[in-house]
């Protein structure tokens, strides 16, 4: 028998990120901080086997990513405050049960898009939406964790984390060479609920 298990799913949290700078001649900044941000997933998830222990899920994310640090040698001060929303496709494989708790492997891919993001350097701050020499859309590959709890017959909350890590700076620049790489840390709590057809063994 082919089980239906329709679901949309909210989650939300907070995000740390790891910045790793890297200016035009080869330099890094080892004093990067992560700046908390928030995010938020609204989507989609559907049953992949008969057993449902693989769920597939679809869904849009806003996302906030920051850090702050100096390079004391240059005497220059860094912050980067940028927000992106996007597109998430992933997988969910629950390795076991406990009682009425369910725990869950994660994969995930995202595409992001730049809305709105700054640049401080000093006392300058720059945009970073437009801008040729930054790439403004960014691509996560993530792994993760999930835990579930049944509160009634067609609802679920979960607590998630995921770690994913891609590149947010253009790292083909001809003109400074500048990289920045970003890892992201997210640490949330959300809501599954189950559409009137679903049929889901909580």
């Amino acid at each position: 028998m082919q089980l239906s298990a329709q679901q949309l799913y909210m989650e939300i949290g907070k995000t740390s990120s790891g910045f790793d700078y890297q200016n035009s001649v080869g330099q890094t900044l080892e004093n990067l901080q992560s700046t908390s941000q928030t995010y938020l997933k609204l989507g989609y998830r559907d049953v992949l086997n008969n057993s449902e222990t693989l769920h597939f899920s679809l869904g849009a994310t806003y996302n906030g990513y920051g850090a702050i640090g100096s390079d004391p040698v240059l005497d220059n001060f860094f912050e980067w405050d940028v927000t992106y929303v996007g597109v998430e496709a992933g997988l969910d494989f629950r390795i076991f049960r406990l009682r009425d708790f369910s725990f869950y492997v994660k994969g995930l891919a995202s595409s992001e898009f730049l809305i709105q993001g700054n640049q401080t350097l000093n006392n300058q701050v720059f945009n970073l939406v437009g801008e040729e020499e930054f790439n403004n859309t960014i691509f996560f590959l993530k792994g993760g964790l999930m835990m579930s709890y049944p509160i009634s017959r067609n609802t679920l909350i979960t607590a998630n984390y995921t770690i994913g890590k891609t590149a947010l700076l253009d790292q083909g620049n001809e003109t400074d060479n500048e990289q920045l790489k970003l890892t992201a840390h997210q640490f949330g709590f959300g809501i599954i609920i189950s559409l009137p057809d679903c049929n889901c063994p909580f």
